[in-house]
């Protein structure tokens, strides 16, 4: 049971139901982290926004979902794991057993590896990437461009942990464990 609100259609703010519908117009429902987040319409909207202008970045969605794994793995949010598995293997028609290694931070692609690396670092050292991370980063052909666009990544999904840790968000996707993969 989760310990903050998942604003139902019913209850929603008329900014939440805006934003709710929205959301069901790209992707067919209001998944229950976005219900949460819309306890504050403000926050709902500026996430909504941040992850649609990291879209207009030089990563495509499924670098973005990669990402998004790496972190959900690093900080150990069973939501996130679920739902950017779901939304990597169904939507995106990534094979289910590079998303599960996308959960542990891992890539048969070179340059996706990096980018993984230095997302786990950033996570792990709260922020505080070393010189060796960021030459490792930029050794696998990282711009200064992509290591800023790996850090915004990382900070959005850090933001949707974090809110999945404090609400325990009921996970409305099909469930993946963290520590299972």
């Amino acid at each position: 049971m989760a310990r903050l609100t998942q604003i139902s259609d019913a209850d929603a703010s008329p900014a939440a139901a805006e934003l709710f519908g929205a959301i069901k117009g790209k992707v067919g429902m209001v998944p229950n982290l976005y219900r949460v987040v819309a306890n504050q319409p403000a926050a709902l909207v500026a996430l909504l926004q941040f992850g649609d202008q990291l879209g207009k970045g030089n990563f495509d969605a499924k670098t973005r979902e990669a990402i998004a794994l790496a972190v959900a793995g690093a900080n150990k949010c069973d939501y996130c794991a679920s739902a950017h598995t779901t939304i990597s293997t169904a939507m995106l028609k990534v094979d289910a057993v590079e998303a599960a290694g996308h959960l542990r931070a891992k890539s048969a692609d070179a340059r996706l590896q990096a980018i993984l690396d230095l997302s786990v670092a950033i996570v792990e050292k709260r922020g505080f990437a070393s010189d060796a991370d960021v030459a490792a980063a930029r050794a696998a052909g990282l711009s200064e461009g992509d290591i800023v666009e790996v850090v915004a990544n990382v900070v959005v999904n850090i933001f949707t942990n974090y809110i999945n840790h404090v609400a325990q968000t009921d996970i409305d996707f099909p469930v993946v464990k963290v520590d299972a993969a």
